[in-house]
């Protein structure tokens, strides 16, 4: 039983190999995969419509529509660069929401196709627009990224000796679907997958950084807010899951001040009206009554 156990892992090591190589842009780091976009997204919006389901969404009129801007401006940005770098199968069947739920925790999270969430709880530590911006592009990042489907891959070898997705769906529907969850970072506990997660974490702050810099929000806050965060733990009427798989803070705070010149140089790169403009022309073409904004903008900066 050991043997044939051994052998699965082996074969199952061979095939993420020779499937899933892929190089993650920016930190050149090659990661291992092999459950595909298509089904990572597929999974992504049926659970996050189960969550939504079962959750309160705020009601907050003014931190609700904070939450929604720096998701596209943050989004916004994030399709420049693919753009740019000849990348943008990384988004292909991207459908870009945001929201905020009502939860005391410290917590938000990002799904492959786009789908972020927020918790109210998180609000007061960030304190701000920009230190909201920290952790939606660090979330967002870890989608771009895809971790998700690292973490599944992992989890599938781990947990079920590299058993495919489709055959543990259908045997093992249920602790499937929490593998996937945990992946995201709902719900998610300390355990096996631990030292994985801080590989992932490391690197979204990393991405996070640039991608909150492309939007026009100063990536020299983040130092600020993860030191909040740190902080923060001490207080044990926080539930602070956002920082359960999370680098130490020495080590954290010390690779983000390593990271900053890199981040500030698309920060002094990037022009603030342009982003608001882009963003709402962005939206116009989802919402068309945008379009009386978007033009009112472009009276007012002169572009016609």
């Amino acid at each position: 039983m050991g043997r044939t156990l051994l052998i699965r892992f082996v074969l199952a090591g061979m095939l993420l190999c020779l499937v899933g190589c892929a190089e993650v842009d920016i930190t050149g780091r090659k990661q291992f995969y092999f459950v595909p976009d298509s089904v990572m997204n597929s999974m992504s919006f049926k659970s996050y419509s189960e969550f939504m389901g079962k959750n309160t969404l705020s009601k907050d009129t003014k931190q609700v529509e904070q939450v929604k801007r720096v998701g596209e401006r943050i989004a916004t940005a994030v399709e420049s660069f693919c753009q740019n770098r000849g990348c943008m199968d990384r988004l292909k069947g991207y459908e870009w929401e945001f929201n905020l739920v009502e939860d005391k925790a410290v917590n938000a999270w990002a799904m492959p196709g786009g789908k972020v969430v927020v918790y109210t709880g998180l609000l007061p530590v960030a304190q701000n627009e920009t230190g909201l911006a920290v952790v939606m592009g660090h979330e967002i990042a870890h989608a771009f990224a895809r971790h998700g489907a690292e973490r599944m891959s992992q989890g599938l070898l781990v947990n079920f000796g590299g058993m495919a997705l489709s055959a543990a769906l259908k045997e093992k529907p249920e602790q499937t679907k929490n593998l996937f969850l945990k992946s995201y970072g709902v719900g998610t506990q300390v355990g096996v997958m631990l030292p994985f997660s801080r590989l992932h974490e490391s690197e979204a702050d990393r991405l996070g950084l640039i991608f909150m810099a492309m939007a026009g929000y100063d990536p020299q806050v983040a130092v600020d807010f993860w030191g909040r965060m740190a902080a923060s733990k001490d207080d044990k009427n926080k539930p602070l899951e956002l920082l359960s798989t999370h680098p130490a803070d020495e080590t954290r705070i010390r690779d983000l001040k390593e990271h900053l010149p890199e981040a500030m140089s698309y920060y002094e790169g990037a022009d603030e009206s342009h982003w608001r403009m882009q963003n709402i022309e962005r939206r116009t073409q989802k919402d068309p009554p945008a379009q009386e904004q978007y033009s009112a903008f472009c009276v007012l900066y002169s572009v016609f």
